[in-house]
């Protein structure tokens, strides 16, 4: 009985841990912050490559990696819904 109590315990403690980390991955402050370290990448490398302008030119493959961690949720749900 006590080893049943035991596992039992241990299936709460993982679901607590499984449910953090997947409202970490679902904050808005992780994807904000995911957005000004690329933004931060791509103007470190057009400065770099010597390229015009650099900081207004990150801001469209960083808006592109918005949009696409945004779509890939709903896509994410979409196929959830398909295979429920």
């Amino acid at each position: 009985m006590k080893d049943l109590e035991k596992e039992i315990e241990q299936i709460k403690e993982r679901n607590q841990r499984v449910e953090a980390d997947k409202a970490r991955e679902t904050s808005i402050s992780r994807k904000i912050i995911i957005m000004l370290l690329t933004y931060a990448v791509i103007i470190i490398f057009l400065y770099t490559a010597k390229l015009p302008n650099p900081r207004i030119n990150a801001i469209v493959p960083t808006l592109g990696f918005m949009l696409s961690t945004l779509g890939l949720s709903a896509f994410k749900k979409i196929r959830i819904k398909k295979f429920k």
